[in-house]
């Protein structure tokens, strides 16, 4: 094949970034999706597509999903809420993927949050339950497993997943499980990044990059783009963006290394 393109890309449902005001700033989907379209990618994985409503209400349809799919015409997509919970405050959830390629096996499973407490304006609060969507399609003739996630940010509740590991170990059972060329992207939200690549390094996948921040708000390296052994990554680029508090990721492969004949 010629070359394959994957972006992964936390969207924040389209809120820009503001150096002066970035909890303020004003929400253009359209910039998010301008920002999508310029990497003409073949695989994009997305996060935080639309914003929480008040008392969790979701909306069906998806209104930020619509808008993506009328602006990728000639991708197959699969889009996931989490759990509907009251508890749900005003940022990003929902997960897709887009595809070139026709997807299949398309599934979502949801991912416990630990009860670990956390102040809110004044109001003790706990997380709500996180979410990991996947599909499988063909590429060069070969099926393949694409998974994606968004994981609860320890750090930002004075506590780490090292210590509440749950979340990262459901992700890690899928990664020990794989018998297929597979790849797993997202914004892990692990801002000691090297446990979690030693963690999945140990199920025979590694990360496209490990140095570069993807984050504007800390220098965190939080988005990742795990791959297992078939997967020959030739290219990677970490890339600026104004239209989401995460920067795009990029990777590219020239082909799959063709399984060992026994």
């Amino acid at each position: 094949m010629s070359r394959f393109r994957l972006l992964q890309f936390n969207m924040q449902f389209g809120q820009v970034w503001d150096d002066e005001a970035p909890n303020t700033a004003p929400i253009r989907v359209e910039d998010a999706i301008a920002e999508i379209q310029r990497h003409n990618a073949d695989i994009i994985t997305l996060q935080e597509v639309e914003q929480a409503r008040p008392d969790g209400k979701q909306l069906n349809p998806p209104p930020n999903y619509t808008r993506l799919q009328a602006a990728l015409p000639d991708y197959h997509s699969y889009f996931s809420y989490p759990q509907e919970d009251k508890r749900e405050l005003p940022f990003g959830i929902g997960l897709a993927i887009f595809s070139r390629f026709p997807l299949h096996d398309m599934f979502h499973e949801y991912i416990p949050s630990p009860p670990v407490e956390f102040d809110f304006f004044g109001k003790m609060m706990t997380p709500t339950d996180r979410l990991l969507i996947g599909a499988k399609t063909h590429i060069d003739g070969r099926e393949v497993a694409l998974l994606t996630t968004h994981l609860l940010a320890f750090f930002m509740l004075k506590s780490s997943s090292e210590v509440h590991g749950g979340q990262r170990a459901q992700v890690g059972q899928h990664l020990q499980a794989a018998k297929l060329p597979t790849l797993v992207t997202g914004d892990f939200n692990v801002s000691n990044k090297e446990s979690l690549l030693a963690e999945y390094e140990k199920f025979g996948f590694g990360t496209v990059h490990k140095d570069e921040i993807t984050w504007r708000r800390k220098p965190f390296v939080l988005d990742h783009i795990f791959h297992n052994a078939p997967w020959r990554c030739v290219s990677h680029e970490v890339i600026p963006t104004m239209s989401s508090d995460h920067h795009a990721l990029v990777a590219g492969w020239n082909s799959l290394i063709s399984p060992r004949v026994v």
